[in-house]
């Protein structure tokens, strides 16, 4: 009685052995590095690992390590000190030879080889831990509804133009109150408007039409369908999402976290980060770029007096000058696939050297093979929403876009997938622009709703209290089992250790993100995990009460207290996954460590426990049990 069959001793040996073996990086900490990424502008090879290490040696910076390897070198250092000025004196030493690098501060694990080779890395720290900033953004719907009436504006002003509608006068309906946007058509001529109907119903299906008659004239309104704004919204908040990640890989952060809260809001976690002000600008940028012709037909003055042509729209350069240019983009920044900082070799002045996709190259190389000798313009825009406080007290929305022509040149040759802006203030401007064409542009703006600030010592100190409050928990937890239980005792204390180690070693194969709400779950588990033992002690206690023997006792407890652990164990897993499954943030992290620490107290409280007793008493004549 009370024996396990070999394979289950070996089962039970190789999980522990294995859980030891993937809990073993955390042990080691981190070293404090600088990190530097290629770009598809700037590639880091072996020379520059050299360059790096020579230059920091110079300036008396000693480093503990420079690894390069696949595109991406990784700087140790000794200390947060130095790794700070190595970072200052790497990113002065690249924009010196207008290299741009993405140059970041990162922690770098100090996981020995062996280790790493298995495949065994240590948690990641969350921002509470690591330190770092929390963003919640909220994406303005409405400008993404706005960005679709444009659409649908120039669209239908095309459609018309090409089917040869005349008569008609065509404006925008933004979204207001309950009001979906849309277009507004109207005109004297009934058959105009009826066929606009017709051509309008046949190319966009998903438009709702109403027609009305009002001081004798006839409209037809064409407003964006319900299923269609709320996929317009949906996109608008996965296409800024996609671009977000995009910029934040572009910062070198390690590690981020970016996710959607709620219809409109996303979550953007940035460990490691303390630059909060670059942080804002990158992220909640909205600048594009748009090429466009001059219209050098109209007078510009007319255009002042309120007589804008039909196809132009009025803009100003950055000296307060207008300029009239056509309404047709030629090329938008959603078509640039690349896009580096530089100098213009002709004047010495800030650059952005500009790539574009395949479509956006034939519509340039068709545009310029036309009209060599015109002039294009350059036309950078840039929205921003925020909210502020109005007449009423009442928060509102103000929306404020800001568009200016920064270049104007005469054509003077053909060209079409490369080639370079010019008109940029400074030279930082040129690399945060390229920055941001790089990455994309926003589908709508982003507001900075909510911001917090975690500094490296409070992350810490939050490390520190934290492994305190395990240790704490799981030293009372040792003494009172060995106190109440006595050699049992030992045995359910031996079985806790194993479930941390376990429950670290799942974190850690699964590269979860430990935070402080995960260092309170795994508290709480070692709590837990001991209840099942305690089920089980006291059913063998109650055996041993009724007369059992010894070993039928010990056989009956585990027996009989099985359905009660299960079920216990159950309903509190059902509550972790529902947790998980609503919760945002650092309840999901609870609820992750939690439900792993639910699953690993199960396997070592019944099978772990049940092996060493059944190894030390099992098959034994025994008269009494240390419990």
């Amino acid at each position: 009685m009370n024996q396990y069959p070999v394979w289950k001793y070996l089962l039970i040996l190789v999980s522990v052995v294995v859980g030891a073996l993937y809990a073993l990086p955390n042990v080691f900490g981190e070293d404090p590095a600088v990190q530097i990424s290629s770009t598809r502008s700037a590639r880091v090879t072996e020379a520059t690992r050299d360059d790096m290490v020579a230059l920091l040696d110079r300036s008396g910076l000693k480093t503990l390590d420079a690894v390069y390897e696949s595109g991406t070198l990784l700087i140790r250092f000794q200390n947060t000190e130095e790794q700070l000025k190595g970072k200052d004196l790497i990113t002065a030493e690249l924009n010196r030879q207008d290299k741009s690098h993405v140059v970041a501060l990162n922690l770098a694990p100090r996981t020995p080889a062996w280790l790493t080779a298995l495949n065994a890395m240590p948690m990641y720290l969350g921002l509470d831990l690591r330190g770092g900033v929390h963003f919640l953004m909220e994406v303005d719907m409405e400008s993404a509804l706005n960005k679709a009436v444009d659409r649908y504006h120039d669209d239908i002003r095309t459609l018309m133009r090409d089917n040869k509608v005349r008569s008609l006068i065509i404006d925008e309906i933004r979204p207001s109150g309950d009001n979906r946007p849309g277009v507004e058509i109207r005109s004297r001529d009934k058959a105009s408007i009826d066929q606009a109907k017709k051509i309008i119903a046949k190319e966009y299906s998903s438009l709702v039409l109403k027609e009305d008659e009002r001081e004798a004239q006839f409209f037809l309104t064409a407003v964006i369908g319900e299923s269609e704004e709320l996929e317009t919204k949906r996109f608008a908040v996965k296409q800024n999402i996609t671009t977000l990640r995009r910029r934040v890989n572009e910062l070198g952060v390690a590690e981020p976290v970016i996710q959607q809260q709620g219809v409109s809001r996303i979550v953007v976690q940035l460990p490691g980060v303390q630059d909060t002000a670059r942080a804002k600008d990158i992220l909640g940028a909205t600048a594009t770029l748009e090429y466009r012709a001059q219209d050098i037909e109209h007078d510009v003055q007319a255009a002042l007096d309120g007589r804008v042509p039909a196809g132009s729209k009025l803009y100003k350069d950055r000296d307060g000058k207008p300029v009239l240019l056509k309404r047709q983009v030629i090329v938008t920044g959603d078509q640039i696939t690349d896009a580096a900082s530089g100098i213009d070799k002709s004047n010495g002045s800030p650059a952005v050297f500009v790539t574009l996709d395949g479509k956006g190259a034939k519509l340039m190389d068709k545009f310029t093979k036309e009209n060599v000798g015109k002039p294009m313009a350059v036309v950078f825009i840039e929205r921003k929403v925020e909210t502020v406080i109005g007449a009423d007290g009442k928060p509102m929305k103000k929306r404020e876009t800001k568009e200016e022509v920064i270049n104007l040149a005469t054509i003077r040759e053909r060209f079409s997938r490369r080639f370079q802006t010019t008109g940029l203030d400074s030279t930082e401007e040129a690399h945060n622009l390229a920055l941001l064409l790089r990455a994309g542009a926003l589908a709508a703006p982003l507001e900075i709703v909510e911001e917090r600030t975690i500094g490296p010592s409070l992350g810490q100190q939050n490390i520190s209290q934290g492994q305190l409050s395990v240790i704490i928990g799981f030293v009372l937890v040792l003494v009172f089992m060995v106190v109440y239980y006595r050699g049992f005792g030992v045995v359910a204390n031996l079985a806790l250790a194993g479930n941390v180690i376990l429950i670290v070693a799942v974190l850690s194969m699964l590269q979860a993100t430990l935070t402080l709400p995960g260092i309170a779950g795994i508290v709480l588990t070692v709590g837990m995990a001991v209840d099942a033992n305690v089920l089980i002690f006291e059913r063998i206690r109650e055996e041993l009460a009724t007369g059992n023997t010894p070993q039928a006792s010990i056989h009956a407890g585990y027996e009989r207290a099985f359905a009660t652990i299960a079920d216990a164990n159950i309903t509190t897993l059902i509550a972790s996954l529902v947790l998980f499954s609503f919760g945002t943030g650092p309840i999901k992290g609870f609820a992750v460590t939690l439900s792993i620490g639910i699953l690993t107290s199960m396997f070592t409280a019944i099978m772990f426990t049940r092996a060493i007793v059944n190894l030390a008493v099992g098959g034994k004549r025994i008269s009494k049990l240390s419990i």
